[in-house]
């Protein structure tokens, strides 16, 4: 079961950010290889290199287990702007998102 959280949310998390699991792997200091060799479930990274891979997604350990959060990079970026807003703006923000997620 967790063996499965962590595979598929490296697919899932790798694919949003829209590199290669070659690109990825070269990225964090790794042979070609070494991502794709997680993804087929060979294996799991030492944590150093867990640690590095969540750096390289721009997400947190917690981030990255987190399943329901399917964007956690974009939820940061939105957080981050959502800090920068006054007071009358935010609110704004805020009921054009609770407004959107009525209608789901």
């Amino acid at each position: 079961m967790f063996e499965d959280l962590f595979y598929d949310r490296l697919i899932k998390l790798r694919e949003r950010k829209g590199v290669s699991a070659r690109e990825m792997s070269l990225a964090i200091g790794q042979s070609p290889g070494y991502i794709n060799g997680l993804e087929n479930r060979n294996g799991f990274p030492s944590m150093q290199v867990f640690f590095y891979i969540c750096e390289y997604l721009g997400i947190t350990p917690q981030e990255f287990f987190d399943e329901g959060n399917a964007n956690p990079e974009g939820l940061n970026e939105l957080i981050a702007q959502a800090r920068q807003l006054d007071s009358r703006s935010f609110e704004y923000i805020l009921g054009i998102m609770k407004e959107l997620n009525t209608k789901r």
